[in-house]
C-alpha cells in the first residue's frame, strides 16, 4: 500500500514516534518505556548494545528469505549457509517481539487496531554495508543487489504481518536509509582507499527502493539521518512519509519539503537531539523549528496536526538512558502542542 490515501488509515499527523534504536540490552524495559511514552505510535525497539546481530545491519539477517549473513572484521557479508550470526539475529528479534507483545498487552492495547511501527535498514544502505564473499559491497553487483532487496522485502512483509497479528494492530513500516545520499553521489569507498563505488543513477535507485516499498501491505516511512537528505528523490518514491533530521535542512531544501507536503506525503521531523544539550530545553524550545518551517513555507500551521510527525533526530542507542526517556517525553510534548493549537504557539 504505497498510495497516500491508503496510508491515511494508518498514519496521521500530530503524534510522536521514535526512530528505532535504544540504549541498553533489556528488551522488556525498552518496550515498556516506548509503549508508555509513545502510545500513539510506539515502535519495535532495536537494541544494538547487545552486539552482533542486534545492530541495524545484522538484524536484517533475521528477516531475509533464503539468504543470510556472516560476520567479518569489517561488518557483515553474504553467507552460503546459515550460521551463528543468523541464528543470533533471529533469537534476538524473537525476544524483542515477545517483549513488545507483553508491553502492548499490559497497556491494554491488544486488538485495538492502533498503529505500531517496525524498522529495517533500507535496501540501498543495506547493500552499501554488506559485502559479497570477495569483499566488494553488494551495491556493486546488480544481480546480488536485486536478490538481497527481494529477499529483504519479502521477509520484512512477513515480519510486519506477524507483528500486526500478534498485537492486533496496524503496522507502519520504516526503511532506514542513512547512506542514501552517499549511494546517489558515488562517495562510498570500495575495497581499497583508491577505489570508489560508482554513483547509482537515480532511476535505478528509485526502482530498488520502490520495489521494497510496494511489497509491503501497509504504508512505508523512509527515514534518513544524512547531513544532506535526498528529499527530491524521496518525494518521487512510493513512500507515504519521509523522515529527516531538521537540523540538517538548508535554505535550498525548503522548497523540497514544501513539495513533499504538497504531494500529500507525511513528514516526520527530527526535532529532539540524540544527546543531552548543554543547557536544559523544553518542548516549547524544540517545537519552534517546526512552526517556523510552516511559516517560511507559507503553509497553514494546522498541517502540523495533519501531516507532521515528531521524532528524535536519529536513533537513541548512544544516549544515556535518562536522556533517551526525556527525548521521548519532549517529542510527545511537541506533538501534543502541534495537534492542539499550533496557530497559538508564539516564540520570541
Amino acid at each position: 500500500m504505497s498510495d497516500v490515501d491508503g496510508a491515511a488509515r494508518v498514519l496521521r499527523g500530530g503524534i510522536a514516534t521514535g526512530v528505532g534504536s535504544w540504549p541498553g540490552t533489556d528488551p522488556r524495559e525498552a518496550a515498556a518505556t516506548v509503549v508508555g511514552e509513545l502510545g500513539e505510535l510506539a515502535h519495535l525497539v532495536e537494541l544494538p548494545g547487545r552486539g552482533v546481530g542486534a545492530d541495524m545491519i545484522g538484524r536484517v539477517s533475521a528477516l531475509l528469505v533464503d539468504m543470510r549473513f556472516d560476520s567479518t572484521t569489517r561488518g557483515y557479508r553474504l553467507a552460503v549457509r546459515p550460521g551463528a550470526v543468523s541464528r543470533r539475529a533471529h533469537d534476538l528479534l524473537r525476544a524483542d517481539l515477545d517483549a513488545l507483545e507483553e508491553a502492548w498487552e499490559t497497556a491494554g492495547l491488544t486488538g485495538t487496531g492502533r498503529t505500531v511501527k517496525v524498522q529495517a535498514t533500507g535496501p540501498l544502505s543495506l547493500a552499501a554495508q554488506v559485502e559479497l564473499p570477495l569483499g566488494h559491497r553488494v551495491l556493486t553487483d546488480s544481480g546480488a543487489l536485486r536478490d538481497l532487496s527481494e529477499s529483504m522485502a519479502e521477509g520484512l512483509a512477513n515480519h510486519a504481518a506477524e507483528l500486526g497479528k500478534r498485537l492486533g494492530a496496524q503496522v507502519l513500516v520504516q526503511l532506514d536509509e542513512p547512506l542514501l545520499t552517499d549511494v546517489l553521489a558515488g562517495s562510498l569507498r570500495g575495497v581499497s582507499v583508491m577505489n570508489t563505488v560508482r554513483a547509482m543513477p537515480e532511476p535505478e535507485a528509485l526502482h530498488i527502493v520502490d520495489s521494497v516499498i510496494e511489497r509491503q501491505a501497509g504504508p512505508v516511512l523512509v527515514h534518513t539521518c544524512a547531513d544532506s537528505p535526498a528529499l527530491d528523490f524521496l518525494r518521487r518514491s512510493a513512500a507515504a512519509a519521509v523522515g529527516f533530521d531538521m537540523s540538517t535542512i538548508r535554505t535550498a531544501d525548503l522548497d523540497r519539503i514544501g513539495e513533499l507536503m504538497d504531494d500529500g506525503k507525511y513528514v516526520a521531523l527530527g526535532l529532539v537531539p540524540t544527546s543531552p544539550p548543554d543547557k536544559p530545553v523544553t518542548w516549547h524550545d524544540l517545537a519552534e523549528s517546526g512552526v517556523r518551517l510552516m511559516d517560511r513555507l507559507g503553509l497553514r500551521r494546522r498541517l502540523l496536526a495533519e501531516q507532521v510527525l515528531v521524532s528524535p533526530v536519529c536513533g537513541l542507542a548512544g544516549a544515556p538512558l535518562s536522556w533517551a526517556r526525556e527525548a521521548l517525553t519532549l517529542a510527545a510534548g511537541i506533538a501534543h502542542a502541534y495537534s492542539d493549537e499550533p496557530e497559538s504557539l508564539t516564540f520570541e
